[in-house]
């Protein structure tokens, strides 16, 4: 091994290549790094400390089962509580359209918890020795395990520690708010057309209701990816590899992150294809549908303030326009809809990554991998926002209570008296003449005005069981 301004070379299997002097990776990374120069996309934090993680873990497993003395083992793991800590992240520099396997990314690691592993026993970088990124670091392990795992441990681990915290606090302000707001009676609204009376709580209960669901969703997902590829190697057949190995290093990767990981049942399924993160992405797909859906009754309720629905304020929390001034925008909710369709985007992305295996293994695991953590990222970074500077600040306008008695769909509680004949032509003759529904039903009905105020209770018809009882649709 040689150096020479600024940069060393070292061999691998393909022969010499030369590789930056400081640098922790080494010559296959260096290759990977010149052969994809196609974007700025690399893995992030969550995959990095992923893989890393299994890594540390495979090192303690192989000195359990005597592949690896105590001082090589000691090394490695060393190295990698580093690389899953941050410390090394800008030495993971391999784009993310690569070998469709992400065998550039697993060498990367192999070779950075090498590279570190011997200088911490005071050897030379890139000399492959005491500690070999492919012998030692890789032992028991195939990129075609390795990566659906880490991807497996990294929406694992983000699901739980970021995304679902994020969604439980967006349901407890709606919840809040749905309590606070439900004595507050309003028009419903179907087909953008007035329909019976909702309560205003009723509305945000809904609400929350999706966002629950959602995270029933996400525990699904989880039990998806609680089920790893690692102990495959290869093809799924677990060639060169102990038969606990894999069963050890999912038990130590569970008490690394607080959840369930196993080793998969069916390491055939496991490896050619990517079904447990498209079902995973599903479920964030249905996550970003239901807060889009949110956000979008959010703007349309507190549109105005004049000329809109104006049902609800929002949170004042920037100008809205450069050349009028005085406007405010619902801005918290407009992001929270472009980030749903990023994440709308990207669950196409990881279908498509998903029927992308050709026997015994997928072919588009780094874009898989990518697509689903940022679409984590972005709904549990959405979900807080919209929950700490929407939600928490909205605040119910008279507009709603307002036009509830003005309402032409209360007359639906007419039809078990009169007939639904009789009580639409009272609902085209009130729209007509400006006129409520009570005032006409008093003409063409004969029913006294106490009756009418009985039957016309528009808060006996937001309770089920109570005034007419007529289920309507």
């Amino acid at each position: 091994m040689s150096e020479s301004q600024g940069f060393r070379s070292e061999r691998d299997s393909m022969g010499e290549f030369e590789v930056p002097i400081d640098a922790y990776y080494g010559a296959n990374t260096m290759r990977a790094r010149l052969n994809f120069p196609i974007s700025d996309l690399r893995f992030g934090r969550s995959f990095i400390e992923a893989i890393a993680s299994i890594k540390l873990a495979a090192a303690q497993v192989n000195r359990e089962l005597g592949a690896l003395d105590a001082e090589t083992s000691g090394a490695i793991v060393g190295a990698a509580r580093e690389v899953a800590g941050g410390k090394l992240d800008d030495q993971f520099v391999v784009d993310i359209f690569q070998t469709g396997s992400g065998t550039s990314t697993n060498m990367n690691a192999n070779e950075v918890i090498s590279n570190r592993a011997i200088e911490m026993l005071g050897g030379v970088k890139g000399s492959r020795e005491p500690v070999h990124p492919n012998d030692h670091v890789n032992m028991g392990q195939s990129s075609n395990d390795v990566i659906p795992t880490a991807i497996h441990i990294a929406a694992l681990r983000a699901i739980r520690d970021d995304l679902t915290p994020a969604l439980s606090e967006l349901r407890a302000e709606l919840e809040a708010k749905a309590e606070e707001f439900m004595p507050v009676l309003k028009t419903g609204r179907t087909h953008l057309q007035d329909a019976t009376p909702i309560r205003l709580g009723q509305e945000f209960a809904g609400y929350a209701g999706q966002v629950e669901r959602g995270l029933e969703r996400l525990r699904a997902a989880e039990a998806e990816l609680s089920e790893v590829a690692l102990g495959g190697t290869a093809v799924g057949t677990g060639v060169n590899v102990h038969p606990e190995f894999a069963g050890r290093v999912c038990a130590r990767l569970s008490e690394m992150i607080g959840a369930p990981v196993r080793e998969t049942s069916n390491h055939f399924q496991a490896q050619s294809a990517l079904d447990n993160i498209v079902a995973a992405s599903g479920a964030l797909k249905t996550v970003a549908v239901s807060l889009m859906k949110i956000a979008n009754d959010i703007r349309w309720l507190g549109s105005g303030p004049r000329a809109g629905i104006g049902e609800i304020v929002l949170p004042e929390v920037q100008p809205g326009s450069s050349i009028m001034p005085g406007k405010v925008n619902p801005v918290i909710p407009e992001s929270v809809c472009q980030a749903a369709a990023q994440v709308i985007g990207n669950d196409a992305t990881v279908a498509v990554a998903g029927q992308s295996g050709n026997f015994e293994i997928n072919v588009m695991m780094p874009v898989a991998a990518y697509n689903l953590l940022q679409s984590i990222d972005l709904l549990a970074a959405s979900a807080r926002n919209l929950a700490r500077q929407c939600v928490n600040g909205l605040e119910a306008t008279s507009a709603g209570p307002d036009m509830v008695e003005r309402g032409l769909a209360i007359v639906t509680t007419l039809v078990p008296r009169i007939g639904y004949d009789a009580a639409a032509d009272i609902a085209k003759e009130a729209q007509a003449t400006g006129q409520t529904v009570k005032q006409v039903a008093l003409v063409r009905t004969g029913l006294s005005s106490e009756e009418l105020d009985e039957i016309l209770d528009p808060s006996g018809m937001t309770e089920p069981g109570l005034g007419s009882g007529v289920a309507v649709g």
